[in-house]
């Protein structure tokens, strides 16, 4: 039963905690538990791992807290590949969405994500919250109300995105301003996450004249700073570029499009969050591209 509900217990704790490490810790933790219950007396078994891999992910969101509130610069998710169908795991895990989730408190998200995502009743998830049905659905409806702006605003075409995603790369490498300037929204967002382990901004870049200057800076800067190896592909639903760095750095960098510009652009350079995606770039079913600038670093 619990390797048949795997994909779904780790779908709910990676939008819970935005990491997949994290999440595969989860699992195991629940696996344990599982195997240590008399199985044949649980009268819902699928409902029981549910509520086991959320209270879980509940405590550890407690500590997870503390420990962002200390990160140094910005915190973005774990990114995960999702150019393949992961039982619908790539729907709905944009970075933006995961990033507005972490706006909510442990138990809005819960109530949220168990319901509107994962279609639990809240006479379940009060037993979970140990709230009223009332109060869970109070808690669903204010974080339903924070999240609307994490959700993509206009789908792209997948031709489109990938289009745009290797002449934003090819741009950028080559400092192309007068490219790069049709490309970029006005309110273009840069956001990179070192984790203090890699070099990046330490604050979110705003503004196309902004995240200009910086590409042209690193263009500069890093002339020759050519990556060993690079593979398009998708992350979190977004047009992506995986990319090693001559430090050894693997970068993950992914473009949320709209009205066919790039309005944000996510930089993971935190090795820890992006260790997991390497076999990516040695992977045959992914569209090789021999180009990608260093951004954030």
């Amino acid at each position: 039963m619990f390797l048949a509900t795997r994909s779904r217990l780790f779908a709910i704790a990676y939008r819970m905690l935005g990491s997949v490490s994290d999440a595969e810790d989860i699992l195991q933790d629940c696996f344990l538990r599982w195997q240590s219950v008399e199985q044949s007396e649980v009268r819902d078994p699928v409902g029981y791992l549910v509520r086991i891999t959320s209270r879980l992910c509940l405590d550890h969101l407690k500590s997870a807290r503390v420990r962002r509130e200390e990160y140094p610069g910005e915190w973005l998710p774990e990114p995960i590949l999702t150019d393949e169908p992961l039982d619908g795991l790539d729907h709905d895990v944009s970075v933006a969405l995961l990033m507005a989730l972490e706006r909510l408190s442990p138990a809005e998200r819960a109530a949220f994500l168990l319901h509107d995502v994962f279609d639990t009743p809240f006479a379940e998830i009060s037993d979970l919250l140990d709230r009223s049905a009332a109060s869970c659905r109070q808690l669903a409806t204010r974080a339903r109300k924070k999240v609307q702006d994490g959700k993509p605003k206009t789908p792209v075409a997948p031709g489109q995105s990938q289009a745009l995603t290797e002449a934003f790369f090819r741009a950028a490498k080559a400092g192309d301003l007068d490219s790069l300037k049709h490309m970029l929204a006005d309110d273009v967002q840069l956001i990179s996450d070192g984790g203090g382990k890699a070099m990046a901004a330490l604050n979110p870049i705003f503004g196309a004249a902004k995240v200009l200057r910086l590409l042209d800076g690193l263009a500069r800067k890093y002339p020759d700073h050519s990556p060993t190896a690079t593979r398009q592909c998708h992350l979190n639903g977004l047009p992506a570029m995986l990319s090693l760095e001559p430090e050894g750095i693997l970068q993950a960098t992914a473009l949320e499009i709209e009205v066919g510009r790039i309005s944000r652009i996510y930089v993971i350079r935190n090795p820890d969050k992006t260790r997991h995606l390497l076999s990516a770039l040695t992977s045959d079913d992914l569209p090789k591209n021999e180009i990608s600038p260093q951004i954030g670093g």
